[in-house]
């Protein structure tokens, strides 16, 4: 009986599990192996598509290997069952249109490998879909399926109606319609331009239905397992930071300990230091530095400040936006990147993606190339560092990828300068009606350049609807004086606002005409 035991053990396994992050490679590797003409996955549409709806994502594994995956995302009746092409739909493949009251289960993706044909790998994610449909109490399942066959039939058939109706009455075979009606599926129409990469269907689709006949209609009694986990709130604090002599890092370290230590003690779940906070170490040098080289000075203190701030995370209890730091990396170029440690130990970064024209020309700061959401335990959060706050491309990506709070971490010298910051957060929490919370410096510090003066008035900005404070501002400081703010942020007024609110930019966005599109990852 032993031996019998140990040889089922060693047998080789399916597994069918929800999508994490760490499958993300291999979801894109088993994608081109799939679909090799088509454009792949980016990770950040993958890791959108899980922080939004993570119950709604699965893999299949054999031996370890992701050899089946299928997405989803929830929407209202009105849009699953209305025409549509899978690019508006989707949100751009980033489950942006994801409603998390929605009443249909919709069908973003599902693809097998094609070595592991015969196995029942679709039987199984399918199965999967049908078993989060009704544990969720949702009306069914709809998706827009492909209809490889098309072309090839095209001069026969004369039109997708007729293909389908052709296939339907089994006057010829398509392997994947076919599978999807054997599963319960029918069709209710053609998508036309569904997917118009698609050479095989010709941009069509056809589009799919199954009905939960489980389904009550009881919306009082639906089960609505995310948002019960998003609907506490979550409490930020913000430093306005005053810029100080310093004898030697250890009294940074303790200046930035003070401040964790009073917003840990108000329970505060983030604390923000503004952008190049980390300045003032220049001034334990006691005399003025060149500007060519007080950046490449500063670098030295990367590794301290990093194990600095996830010490105090861990141990205070709290998830830390660390301003910013100019550092070096593995090319030797100086990037001005944000360092986020998590309570849990982990530690993130963001670089700045644009410098200002100062920091390129004094500093040789050089511009990231990476802008990807971060998971804490308060869910998803983006940061952009100051000047980046100005361009709307950036936080629409962010918040495409399921970020509900943004952090802009800023350094402005006067008045017009931090006004410009200013405006812009409050329309990005507008626009993607999301929170930003933005914290900068006050004071200044003699011998040191591009630090003379610093005009700062931190602030947590909300978007401007009725959930929320009326002039948007859920708190603010005194101008220009060193002291700490707090906000506690609904996420559950937020989604609501997403979905249901005076106006919803995120829900009308013309995704037929428009989309932000990242270059940098292939």
């Amino acid at each position: 009986m032993k031996k019998a035991s140990k040889l089922r053990e060693s047998q080789p396994k399916l597994v069918v599990r929800n999508t994490t992050t760490d499958d993300i490679v291999q979801i894109r590797q088993l994608y081109k192996k799939v679909y090799p003409h088509l454009s792949n996955y980016t990770k950040a549409q993958i890791q959108a598509q899980i922080q939004r709806f993570p119950e709604g994502q699965f893999v299949v594994l054999f031996e370890e290997k992701v050899v089946g995956f299928c997405s989803t995302c929830r929407l209202p009746e009105k849009l699953a069952l209305g025409k549509h092409s899978w690019e508006s739909i989707t949100g751009g493949g980033f489950a942006s249109r994801h409603d998390p009251k929605g009443d249909w289960l919709y069908g973003i993706e599902i693809m097998v490998d094609p070595d592991m044909q015969g196995n029942r790998i679709g039987q199984r994610l399918y199965n999967e879909r049908r078993k989060l449909c009704v544990s969720l109490a949702l009306k069914g399942i709809v998706f827009g399926g492909r209809l490889p066959n098309l072309a090839k039939k095209w001069k026969i058939v004369g039109s997708a109606e007729n293909y389908i109706e052709m296939v339907l009455n089994k006057s010829f075979r398509d392997p994947v319609l076919g599978f999807q009606v054997r599963n319960g599926f029918e069709p209710i129409g053609v998508l036309k331009d569904y997917f118009p990469g698609d050479q095989a269907s010709m941009g069509y689709a056809s589009h799919m239905i199954w009905h939960n006949h489980k389904y009550i209609d009881n919306s009082t009694h639906q089960a609505d397992q995310q948002l019960l986990r998003a609907s506490n709130n979550v409490r930020v604090s913000i430093v306005q930071y005053q810029q100080r002599k310093l004898s030697g890092f250890d009294e940074f370290a303790k200046q930035v300990e003070y401040f964790v230590d009073v917003v840990a003690a108000y329970k505060a779940d983030f604390v923000l230091f503004p952008e190049l906070f980390t300045l003032q170490l220049l001034s334990i040098e006691n005399e003025e530095i060149p500007a060519s080289m007080a950046i490449e000075t500063l670098t030295r203190y990367t590794a301290p400040l990093k194990e600095l701030l996830s010490r105090l995370a861990v141990s205070y209890n709290i998830n830390i936006i660390g301003g910013s730091h100019p550092t070096k990396d593995e090319n030797g170029n100086i990037l001005n990147i944000c360092y986020i440690c998590l309570r849990d130990g982990s530690i993130h970064q963001q670089a700045k993606i644009h410098p200002t024209p100062n920091e390129s020309y004094w500093w040789n700061i050089e511009g990231g190339h990476e802008l990807q959401t971060i998971m804490t335990d308060c869910g998803p959060i983006g940061v952009l560092i100051c000047y980046d706050s100005e361009f709307p491309e950036l936080s629409r990506y962010l918040v495409d990828q399921g970020a509900e709070i943004l952090f802009v971490p800023f350094c402005t010298d006067e008045r017009q300068s931090y006004m410009r910051v200013r405006y812009c957060c409050q329309a990005r929490a507008v626009e993607n009606q999301c929170y930003v919370a933005m914290a900068g410096n006050v004071g200044n510090l003699p011998n040191v350049a591009n630090m003379d003066i610093q005009y700062s008035q931190s602030s947590i900005l909300t978007p401007c609807d009725f959930p929320f404070s009326r002039d948007g501002i859920a708190a603010d400081t005194t101008p220009n004086v060193e002291t700490v703010a707090f906000a506690d942020l609904r996420m559950d007024n937020l989604r609501e606002a997403r979905h249901a609110g005076t106006v919803q930019n995120l829900k009308d966005r013309r995704f037929d005409l428009y989309s932000v599109s990242w270059k940098g990852e292939s």
